[in-house]
């Protein structure tokens, strides 16, 4: 990243401020360089205009570029490019995060380093052992520190459109208070007003200083020196920190300054300031806390708001000094030294949280005549201190973790509410937030924590984490709490935060996974099951419970059934569910309590580890009669008789919540009958009776948050509410028994609501309830019940026999005092509101009620406000007045949406419009708070609007939408607008205006949501109609007769766009073409409103089609794997040409020949042979023409003839998919596994290109360069631009290592590419056996032509033109290999080598395509020589139509016919060859120690090594096959460039291990720059013979020939163990050069090392080598490693002068492939020689450098944990058992666990013990558990660390050193006891046969 060369320690900001909408200062920035090198500093810095930089005092040049004010399109006039701008703003987005601000570093700014070193910040990934308390960081590797270096930005700011608000008067609110602040306008709002590092995890310490006017009110005031005549509010400025000082400006006496430091470390997010004429409160220090009584250790707390608000100041942050005493007893003390909240107007969200200062919208005062304001003000602004803690001070460590960061913060805010308002408010919120979670979290919404997400949380699901956060606390409090001695989070929390204090969390940022581990070890329960169902994964559970007394077993069955509905909703969909991880099967376990008959509770616990379960619960009572006889029960009766008598004390003594069984109006017969109370009737009793429990509590401790649907008897739910106290069980019953409506239950709920000792909420709620028993069956029972609560309230009528449903209710007064009768009296309201009759209309008389109590409502002696009370009428009576069932709709009905109404309905509607519209005049003239009256108003005629009852007037909504009104009621204006008509051309504009340029941020959003959510629900209703057809369908779908068989219609989705894009008023609408896009074009574009015009732009204009993006503008400059198709070589014949190499031109003395279509090549490299081609002289790869001397005899002349016919027309029939050389069997297969894969469910993601876009991946093309995926490779496929399976195989692999590359493991892309890949491996390995059976198949029945004898005649058939094109690239590195005299079966050779001349100059390198080496050896040798009649074997009769024959038919049965042949000669060598192996051995044995100083060395080992290096001299020959070489000659023609007296060469021919031999270096495709072509095996089975020993430098693999580079007289790699005369008997020297690969060349002083005797040798692990190199090969840094180093491909020429021992990874997987490696030294030898040739021959800091440098860190990463030594198996369980015997020892109960100072109250344990030597016997268990031993003598170390720390903390002589000296001689007695049986079992195999093995 561009910002981790530096870090910013210290920010000083100065700012002058000018309340017109300006701002100028300076920053400086202290800046300490993590590198010298450092000559750019990149910031962040946006709307700021920089006038001058400098830097250590130099002025400096500087680049600033603020994308997002610059964005443009190609047409901004043209309303169809919104795609585009989407896209620019996503890339701008994208530039932003690297930098607007770029400084470059002068060279006269010296980096110097500081002179010391440090230990550098700890990394914050270093995770503790589990056994150390606390979380200390682990110590890094010293790092130096440089000198710090001051950057001086000066700029300004000019009405900044984000990040500071300016308030200011206008002519629609020309008295509005100027002021300004920091507002939370954009993600990126901290940037826009000072130039900075924004991001929240950097932080530095800060200074402020301000100039400000010394007064706003007059701003030309006289020079008197009255201070009064200037002003009544000075100005005032606020700032995240600490007031140092406040002085007036030394030049100007009407400025001040005011200075703020921020000594603690803070980010750039968490600083803001507030700037205008406050007036400031202080918040007196509480004195009755615990804390000094003078008050002197409180933080010191201030309140400002604005002039007229100052008494509204007080009521609203009276809670403040009690949330900060609460949250500093609790957590700790405040992070900070100072605490200011201020009160601004405009602020776009409720609450802007910085570093000790708090902005919140004005909307959050109240006075103190508010009643519900006070719950909302005190829960936000209590919040906003808890933040100070959780949030500001600790913040999440990535964006995963703000679940937890948001969800402690509210989570101590509730605690807080609890102390404040009670557990029954406390109790009753959390149930109501369950419940809106469960309505929620049933599919839809994600988890809480997604680790595989890097962004920030997404705005809409943002809420229901912050709502489903606490709530998870809460339960996972409550499952701690029941472990043991744990408190639960009451004692988490306070560590963690001390922790955050002390600096022990690293850079207090915290994570989910740090906050479990804490939970973990503070109380002993491992969380990661409920981590993983409540916080990984989302749903949650729905339980159905049922219970049933078995009498025999005197036990209660409970029967449990778990469902999850977040399941079934992405059932079908594996991408969402996979994304969203929805858990099936909740584990855990659930409280019950079962009041029994006795009255007495039981609680019982049970398990849940299943779907479905049957508990059986133990019951206590003896038998159900005893209930009647018990001395409890007999109590209790007493009790409650002497409660109905009156007595309170007996009633409280009863334990009953429900009085009203005591109050006279119960027991009284009129007052019952008055009432309407039913009783239980005679069965009811006896059922009561006769039950053995009283009632079932399921999940009593509330542990769940789950939907519990329970089934017992309706009378045991009325007992639960009675006689429960929890606020939470009444809550629960009253929700079931609503379902149930009877007479007894109307009569149970109107006693809830009627008995004042019921908590009030539960009190609304049964009034509530009512509702659902006023119904007509029960004569509209609930109704009545309704209006004799509401009674009490209203002067009583005169007859007390007055029939209630004709009576006028006149309120009394208004007396709000007791606050519960309030809110009770305010749910009544609601409650008689709803209900109805059957038709959907309330009953007249309730209608008349609600006009009632608006007309006669009187608050003149109420000390409270009734402003909320008027609107809940208001509220009431626009639900009582619209009917819930909806007109009817048709063909035969009217077109009026009118309602039907009679005489009565339009006379109390024209009552209700008449008392709303003399409210709202009232609110005109005398406002209400907020003017909420007003906006219940404007919800009124919206609703009746809408149901057709009043006419829908947009004028009395539009002029409240005008500037000048308040906030809200321009909000609730526009709402009723946009279900008008809205979208006429005159509204439009004006829409589009306020988008544009309103001064209020916070309608400007609202519009823009509002205006896209509008259509939606304007198309729903009706407003806009869809086409004319589908009109006519629904018509006749009401009329019943609509066809079943009809076709199907599209999704509601697309008929809405495609209706708003064809309504000519919306979609067509002039307005929103013309400025939609300049709007959101706008640099002063607010970023919400812009994304809300993108989204509108998406509804209603189709984007034009954009070109996609050029990929090529990202390749890098290093060569890539994809290369383009070669031109089509097949109709041009080649000229000949000659290379040069010394100035000399060498003619070529080969032999013209051509050769039949059917042995055509096909390959995937760009060397074709043209059988059409008029014939040339081939050009040697070579310069030497001895080494390419051979005598070939012409062909008849009629031979050629007859085969180039029938060529030309399979040549122009060539299908398109085969233009570049792939054979039928491959094309064929690659079709298939394409179709298998796009068919495969996992290739989704895979089947296009990726759209950085649409997949949310704006960097994708600047991580990954070569994209790739299957659509592109079936387009490639079928265009021919694979030549063999192998080039399509490559590509797959490019595809899966780009997802590999972009996306983090773990993650369900990087799960799904692991699936595919998986798939692809299998299928792929079935394809290619095959294709191999195929081939051996087509060898059976060409084995007589195939069998050739001894060729005495050679007739060759035509000479091949070899094409070479320009392009150098092949995979396969090849060896030069001579050919003997004695050869059975003459071929001819495509030798690619690097070779030196005689001179030793080397040869020019003509090039060779990449993929010419990648085939396998199958296609690679082509025969040539053939019998004089074999020509004719092509004239078979031909094969299927639809089967094209290249020639790769013929070419596989006779290559494989060759390798048989020489299978059998091979067998018959190696009789011979053993012999002399055992004659070679003794002979190199005498001769090692002289011949390691001067050659290869030879390290024979034992018989196994001489056999695998003849059968790996086969298999070399194999690999040496390509597709250019040739497998006839003449054996006439004497060997040419071998060792003439090596006779017996047939073992080197190519073996049967050819068909694994090439596959492999088929997907890297690398360059060969030289050509030879040779006729006759090359050297003998000794000579041609790999070394075995696995020296750095030493590659037996095949190799490049280009990296010969040895002296012509330097002994050869694979001659090293001829003998002398042998090997000096090559003729004229020729040979050697090109026998010789580089990699068989080492330098001399190399193998003495690896032989040294001194050096410990560790056997080859080739698992481990292999992992290492598969780690090694998918670094992006490795790249430039994975094959040979081509000079003419890699623009290096020099290479092979400079690097004598090359080497790369592609060789070394060969070589481990065929097991040259005989230890792990030698492996890592090749690996540093990877390296260390790459900084030999690059110079440093260069990228290839770089590369290397990252290669070796990683591979001393692997390196280590390879070569870990571990415990043999068998001693680990040993100890293990030997462990767990001593832990169950009782003597070793002072060290099972890990020692807690805070717990056992030595809080200076660890100043005595260092916290890295404590150790215990669970900590050494762990280790040894984890491996970390690697032999017996350091475990036994680690026991005697435990002992000695008791022994030196406590003293020998103590208690507890006694005891470690006793189980110090306990443990060794066990050691010597395993000692001994290890030293056993040592002789034995080192896995134990059986469990006797143990010790003990």
């Amino acid at each position: 990243m561009r910002f981790q060369n530096r870090q910013v320690t210290h920010q000083k900001v100065v700012l002058e401020i000018d309340f017109s909408g300006s701002i100028w200062g300076y920053t400086e920035l202290t800046v300490v360089p993590a590198t010298k090198d450092l000559r750019t500093i990149h910031l962040h810095s946006r709307q700021c205009t920089i006038s001058q930089v400098s830097v250590a005092s130099h002025q400096v040049d500087f680049t600033h570029h603020d994308p997002l004010s610059n964005l443009s399109i190609s047409n901004a006039q043209d309303c169809h490019n919104h795609l585009e701008l989407k896209r620019r703003v996503y890339s701008a987005l994208a530039e932003g995060d690297e930098g607007e601000l770029s400084i470059s570093v002068p060279r006269e700014v010296i980096i110097r380093q500081s002179g010391h070193a440090t230990t550098g910040i700890a990394s914050e990934a270093a995770t503790p052992e589990p056994q150390t308390p606390g979380l200390a960081a682990q110590p890094s590797a010293p790092v130096f520190e440089f000198a710090p270096i001051t950057v001086r930005i000066v700029y300004s700011l000019r009405n900044p459109a984000d990040g500071i608000q300016f308030i200011l008067p206008n002519e629609s609110s020309p008295y509005r208070v100027p002021h300004v602040y920091t507002t939370p306008s954009s993600p990126d709002a901290a940037r826009c007003w000072v130039p900075c590092i924004d991001n929240l995890w950097e932080k530095c310490t800060w200074e402020f200083e301000f100039v400000v006017p010394r007064y706003l009110e007059q701003r030309e005031a006289s020079l008197d020196d009255d201070d009064s005549s200037e002003g009544e509010y000075p100005t005032i400025v606020v700032c995240s920190g600490d007031l140092v000082e406040q002085v007036a400006h030394p030049h100007n006496s009407n400025k001040t300054i005011f200075l703020f430091a921020q000594s603690t470390l803070t980010s750039v997010q968490h600083v803001a300031f507030a700037a205008g004429p406050f007036h400031v409160q202080t918040i007196a220090a509480d004195l009755s806390t615990a804390e000094d009584l003078s008050g002197t250790t409180q933080p010191v707390m201030h309140a400002l708001c604005l002039p007229g608000h100052e008494a509204l100041l007080s009521s609203s942050v009276a809670s403040m000094r009690a949330a900060i005493s609460f949250y500093t007893s609790e957590y700790g003390h405040y992070p900070f030294g100072s605490y200011k909240v201020v009160f601004v107007d405009d602020l776009p969200t409720q609450r802007f949280d910085s570093a000790t200062f708090s902005l919140v919208t004005v909307d959050m005062l109240h006075g103190e005549d508010s009643i519900d304001q006070v719950f909302e003000s005190r829960h936000c602004l209590s919040h906003a201190l808890a933040c100070q803690w959780i949030g500001i001070n600790v913040h999440q460590k990535a964006w995963s973790d703000t679940w937890l960061v948001n969800g402690l913060g509210l989570y101590i805010t509730g605690l807080f509410l609890r102390k404040l308002f009670g557990n029954n408010e406390y109790r009753f919120r959390l149930k109501k937030d369950m419940e809106r979670v469960l309505e929620q979290d049933v599919g839809p919404m994600p988890p809480i924590c997604q680790p595989q997400l890097m962004d920030p949380p997404d705005a809409t699901t943002l809420p229901f984490v912050n709502l489903k956060s606490p709530l998870v606390l809460h339960i996972l409090d409550r499952r701690l709490g029941k472990s043991g001695t744990s408190l639960g989070l009451s004692r988490i929390l306070p560590k963690l935060f001390l922790s955050a204090t002390s600096g022990e969390m690293v850079n207090n940022a915290l994570s989910t996974h740090s906050f479990l581990r804490m939970c973990r070890k503070v109380s002993g329960i491992d969380p990661r099951s409920f981590a993983e169902q409540w916080i990984y994964g989302s749903g949650c559970p729905t339980f159905g419970f049922s219970a049933s007394f078995n009498r025999k077993k005197m036990a209660v069955e409970i029967t449990m059934r778990q469902d999850a509905s977040a399941v079934k909703y992405h059932e079908g969909n594996e991408i969402s569910r996979q994304l969203m991880k929805p858990v099936p099967f909740f584990e855990g376990q659930m409280t019950i309590r079962i009041h029994e008959a006795d009255g007495t509770p039981y609680e019982h616990v049970l398990d849940i580890r299943s779907p479905f379960k049957r508990y059986e619960v133990p019951f206590n009572t003896k038998y159900k009669r005893v209930r009647r006889n018990t001395k409890r029960y007999l109590a209790r009766q007493q009790a409650a008789q002497a409660a109905a008598e009156g007595d309170a004390e007996a009633a409280a003594a009863m334990d009953m919540v429900d009085m009203g069984f005591g109050l006279e109006v119960w027991e009284k017969e009129q007052e019952r009958e008055n009432w309407k109370v039913a009783d239980w009737t005679e069965e009811d009793e006896q059922n009561m009776s006769g039950q053995t429990y009283e009632w079932i509590r399921i999940d009593a401790d509330f542990e769940w948050i789950a939907a519990i649907a329970f089934d017992q008897k309706d009378y045991m739910w009325v007992s639960q509410l009675q006689r429960d106290r929890d606020v939470v069980a009444q809550y629960e019953a009253i929700q079931v028994l609503a379902k149930n409506p009877s007479a007894i239950i109307s009569s149970t709920f109107t006693k809830t609501a009627l008995v004042t000792n019921y908590f009030f909420r539960i009190r609304c709620e049964a009034a509530q309830a009512l509702v659902t028993c006023a119904i007509q069956p029960l004569e509209w029972l609930g109704l009545f019940h309704l209006f004799k609560l509401f009674l009490r309230y209203c002067y009583e009528p005169e007859d007390p026999n007055q029939d209630l449903f004709t009576h006028s209710y006149i309120p009394r007064p208004n007396d709000f005092s007791d606050l519960a009768e309030y809110f009770v009296r305010r749910s009544l309201l609601r409650a008689i509101s709803r209900v109805r009759f059957t038709n959907g209309k309330t009953p007249p008389v309730v209608r008349q009620f609600l006009i009632d109590q608006l007309r006669y409502n009187d608050n003149t002696f109420n000390p409270y406000s009734d402003a909320l009370y008027i609107c809940s009428i208001i509220s009431a009576l626009g639900s009582a007045t619209v009917s819930t069932v909806p007109p009817e709709k048709g063909q035969f009905t009217s077109t009026d949406n009118r309602p039907t109404m009679d005489v009565q309905d339009e006379e109390l509607l024209k009552q209700a419009v008449a008392e709303i519209d003399r409210y709202r005049s009232m609110d005109r003239l005398i406002p209400s708070a907020h003017n909420v009256v007003t906006i219940a108003a404007l919800e009124f005629y919206m609703l009746l609007g809408m149901a057709g009852l009043i006419a829908y007037d947009a004028s009395v909504f539009f002029p409240l939408t005008r500037e000048g009104n308040y906030t809200q009621v321009r909000m609730a204006a526009f709402d009723a607008l946009f279900l008008t008509k809205w979208y006429t051309p005159k509204i439009m504009s004006y829409v589009l205006a306020i988008l544009a340029g309103d001064p209020s941020r916070a309608v400007r959003r609202h519009v823009a949501r509002s205006v896209c959510q509008s259509l939606a629900l304007l198309v729903t209703m009706g407003e806009m109609k869809t086409s004319a057809k589908e009109a006519e369908s629904l018509i006749i779908e009401e009329d019943g007769t609509a066809q079943e068989n009809k076709k199907e219609r599209k999704s509601d989705i697309e008929l809405l766009i495609k209706a708003l894009r064809k309504d000519r008023e919306v979609g067509k609408n002039e307005a929103i073409r013309e400025f939609l896009v300049p709007i959101a074009l706008a640099p002063d574009a607010d970023h919400e409103v812009r994304w809300w015009l993108l989204k509108l732009a998406d509804l209603l204009i189709r984007g034009s089609e954009e070109a996609p993006p050029k990929v090529t503008i990202h390749l890098p400059p290093t060569p890539v794997t994809e290369v383009p198709p070669p031109l089509p070589s097949v109709k041009l014949p080649m000229k000949q040409r000659s290379l040069k190499a010394g100035g000399a031109t060498i003619k070529s003395p080969l032999t013209l020949f051509t050769v039949p279509s059917k042995l055509k090549l096909s390959t995937n490299s760009n060397t074709t042979i043209d059988p059409l081609a008029t014939p040339a002289p081939a050009t040697p790869a070579t310069a030497d023409h001895r080494r390419l001397s051979f005598q070939v005899p012409k062909p008849p002349p009629p031979k050629r003839t007859a085969v180039a016919k029938p060529t030309k027309p399979a040549s122009t029939k060539l299908p398109k998919a085969q233009s570049s050389g792939m054979s039928v069997p491959d094309l064929k297969a690659c079709r298939i596994a394409l179709k298998k894969l796009q068919g495969n469910k996992q290739a989704v993601l895979f089947l296009q290109p990726v759209d950085p876009v649409r997949d949310r991946a704006p960097n994708y093309f600047d991580i990954i360069k070569n994209p790739m995926d299957l659509r592109t490779m079936g387009a490639k496929l079928e265009q021919g631009q694979y030549k063999t399976r192998f080039d399509f195989e490559a590509d797959f692999r490019l595809m899966v290592a780009n997802a590999k590359q972009y996306n983090l493991p773990n993650t369900y892309v990087y799960n799904t590419t692991l699936a595919i890949e998986t798939f692809f491996e299998r299928q792929w390995a079935v394809i290619n056996k095959t294709l191999e059976k195929s081939a051996e198949a087509n060898e059976q029945r060409t084995q007589p032509r195939a069998q050739l004898p001894p060729p005495v005649k050679p007739p060759v058939p035509s000479t091949p033109v070899l094409k070479l094109p320009p392009v150098a690239q092949t995979s396969t590195p090849v060896h030069a290999t001579p050919t003997p005299s004695t050869s059975v079966r003459p071929m001819i050779k495509l030798k690619v080598g690097g070779a030196t001349s005689q001179n030793g100059t080397p040869p020019p390198r003509p090039s060779v395509t990449a993929a010419s080496e990648a085939t396998t050896s199958k296609v690679a040798p082509k025969p040539k020589g053939r019998k004089p009649k074999e020509p004719k074997l092509s004239e078979v009769p031909p094969p299927e139509p639809s089967y094209f024959d290249d020639g790769s038919a013929d070419l596989l049965e006779e290559v494989i016919a060759i390798e048989r042949e020489k299978d059998e000669e091979n067998a018959r060598k190696r009789a011979s060859a053993e012999a002399e192996r055992k004659k070679t051995h003794v002979r190199d044995k005498e001769k090692s120690k002289d011949k390691e100083k001067t050659a290869m060395p030879k390290l024979i080992i034992g018989k196994r090594k001489k056999e695998e290096s003849l059968q790996d001299d086969e298999d070399e020959m194999l690999a040496l096959a390509t597709p250019a070489k040739k497998e006839r000659s003449a054996p006439s023609t004497p060997p040419i460039a071998g060792p003439s007296t090596v006779a017996h060469a047939a073992s080197a021919a190519p073996s049967h291990k050819s068909k694994s031999a090439t596959p492999v270096p088929a997907a890297a495709p690398i360059a060969v720059p030289t050509l030879k072509l040779n006729f006759g095996k090359g050297k003998s089975a000794k000579s041609a013979k790999p070394t075995p020993a696995p020296t750095p430098p030493t590659v037996s693999t095949p190799e490049p020939a280009r990296e010969s580079r040895s002296e012509p007289t330097r002994k050869k790699g694979k001659e090293r163990e001829i003998p002398a005369s042998a090997s000096t008997s090559v003729s004229d020297g020729v040979s050697q050069p090109v026998q010789v690969p580089a990699s068989a060349t080492p330098a001399p002083t190399v193998p003495t090392k690896r032989k040294s005797p001194s050096a410990h040798v560790t056997p080859i692990n080739e698992k481990k080598c292999k992992d290492i190199l598969k780690v090694l090969t998918r670094l992006p840094d490795a790249a430039i490693f994975l094959i040979p180093v081509d000079p003419v491909r890699d623009g290096c020429p020099s290479y092979y002068d400079e690097i004598k021992h090359p080497m790369d990874f592609g060789t070394m997987t060969s070589k481990l492939n065929e097991h040259k490696y005989s230890s792990m030294e030698d492996f890592a030898k090749d690996v540093n020689l990877v390296i260390n040739n790459c900084r030999t021959f690059n110079p440093p800091t260069t990228y290839p450098v770089n590369c290397a440098e990252a290669v070796e860190k990683a591979f001393k990463k692997e390196w280590v944990k390879a070569m870990e030594r571990k415990l043999p198996w068998n001693e680990k369980r040993s100890l293990q058992s030997m462990l767990s015997r001593l832990v169950q020892d009782p003597i070793s109960f002072v060290f099972r666990e890990p020692v807690d100072p805070i717990l056992l109250q030595i809080p200076t344990y660890h100043d005595v013990i260092p916290k890295k030597d404590a150790r215990d016997l669970r900590t050494i268990r762990q280790k040894l558990d984890a491996d970390k031993y690697d032999t017996v003598e350091a475990f036994e170390a680690d026991l005697d660390l435990m002992v000695s720390n008791a022994i030196v903390f406590n003293g020998p002589s103590s208690e507890v050193g006694q005891i470690a000296v006793s189980v110090r001689d306990k443990y060794r007695d066990m050691l010597s006891g395993t000692s001994t049986k290890r030293k056993a079992g040592e002789k034995g195999t080192p896995q134990p046969a059986n469990k006797k093995a143990k010790v003990g």
